[in-house]
């Protein structure tokens, strides 16, 4: 056991996960690549779980983060605040989100928090509609709308919360269904559920799931959900977290794939747009944002350096049209792993969108979790010089691939054949 390792649990939580039988210390990175204690260097497709989301040491981030802190880097939302304001500005813009406000956090988990807090406040209700498989954060609020065993450690909750089908396309009652039927069913579900209690304040629902393994609906889905909910004047909370600024390739925002029916009425963000600086925020329509009477701030929530941090960060992915690289190069990424996986016993399915994709992996010859074999890729995939994430549902059997969105397509072919000579060693 090394000696960081061994400090590390004499006074951190045990329940404090860390990847790898022999745990890894990063100490620096450059474009889409870190190098460990050892010096070995690595090829990031994970990203400090999707918070990187440009490159690891952009230079416009830097730059920013640097002058800012030589002027100031802290002050509270007490005072003005210029950096925030800014964008503040740029977040509303691009939302589609009509007469949107927006609130800066430091964390996903807060952001959805806050959501909560809205929703239940703006409906005077505390039952909150989730969807089974999710994840929403580490929160005790958040903990309590978590549909995913493996992430909510009790079911304790100052809210009600019922689980809706539909976030996952291939297992479950509705799976041998098609697209079309699959969300007739999922819809009429919600229907019969909405019958049998009392008015609920919000469906929250992660566009791609992420903890749970980049399992997704048919696109449209939550589009159906809206009309449903807007019936009886259900919010619908957008959990951005993981799927926001461009990662999906096809869209700006996750929920843009089941548009249809407008905007969500709340979006929650985080991780990427601070490229590994603390920040998480909500975007709701400013009645909504507005109907808590009681005052309220963040210490640290919008603080001027990691919002130099965000507006270089995105400033950086529109000028850069990150969005549209995260379309081609996922692209070719998504088609080059289903290639392997159709060669390699074991694996279920390859899905996912943009640079968003998951691999998840069976008992060969079943229809299984094998979260061992899970685990065994993902140690020799490092062992290539590849890291890797991994999630999911009953079991944690589902790989996450997900680089920063400045990937080029010879990175995807150099990780896609580390990822190969993984599965292939562990069959």
């Amino acid at each position: 056991m090394n000696d960081l390792y061994a400090r590390h649990r004499t006074v951190l939580p045990d329940w404090l996960a860390l990847y790898y039988e022999d745990p890894l210390e990063i100490t620096h990175g450059e474009g889409r690549y870190v190098w460990d204690a050892h010096g070995n260097r690595y090829l990031d497709f994970f990203g400090g779980i999707l918070t990187t989301m440009t490159a690891h040491a952009l230079p416009e981030v830097t730059k920013a983060v640097a002058e800012q802190a030589g002027r100031i880097v802290h002050s509270s939302t007490l005072y003005l605040n210029r950096p925030m304001v800014e964008l503040a500005e740029r977040v509303a813009q691009i939302s589609a989100i009509p007469d949107a406000r927006v609130f800066f956090t430091t964390s996903g988990t807060e952001a959805n928090d806050t959501a909560l807090l809205l929703a239940t406040t703006y409906r005077r209700s505390n039952t909150v509609l989730a969807m089974r498989n999710s994840y929403h954060g580490r929160s005790f609020s958040a903990v309590g709308i978590t549909g995913n065993r493996g992430w909510s450690p009790t079911s304790l909750s100052p809210l009600q919360t019922l689980y809706v089908h539909g976030g996952v396309r291939t297992r479950g009652p509705y799976a041998h269904l098609d697209d079309e039927a699959f969300t007739a069913a999922c819809v009429e579900d919600l229907r019969d559920l909405l019958g049998h209690t009392r008015p609920p304040a919000a469906l929250i629902a992660e566009p791609i799931q992420g903890v749970g393994g980049f399992t997704s609906p048919p696109d449209g889905l939550y589009a159906a959900f809206r009309e449903v909910l807007h019936e009886r004047g259900v919010l619908w909370i957008a959990d951005e977290v993981q799927t926001g600024w461009g990662r999906t390739g096809d869209h700006f925002w996750g929920w843009q794939a089941h548009g249809r029916s407008g905007p969500p009425d709340i979006v929650t963000f985080a991780k990427g747009i601070g490229n590994g600086m603390s920040i998480g925020g909500v975007i709701a329509r400013s009645e909504i944002m507005n109907c808590l009477d009681a005052n309220s701030i963040s210490t640290f929530g919008g603080t001027q350096i990691t919002m130099a941090a965000g507006l270089a960060n995105l400033t950086y992915l529109l000028e850069h049209d990150l969005q549209g690289n995260a379309r081609r190069v996922g692209g070719l990424l998504l088609e080059r792993l289903r290639a392997v996986a159709a060669q390699v016993d074991g694996v279920r399915e390859v899905r996912g969108r943009g640079l968003m994709i998951g691999i998840e992996l069976v008992r060969p010859g079943t229809d299984r979790a094998d979260p061992d074999r899970a685990a065994a890729v993902l140690e020799a995939a490092r062992a290539g010089g590849l890291l890797i994430g991994k999630g999911g549902g009953h079991d944690t059997s589902a790989l996450r691939v997900a680089p920063p969105l400045s990937l080029t397509v010879a990175e995807a072919e150099e990780g896609a054949a580390i990822l190969e000579d993984a599965l292939r060693s562990t069959q």
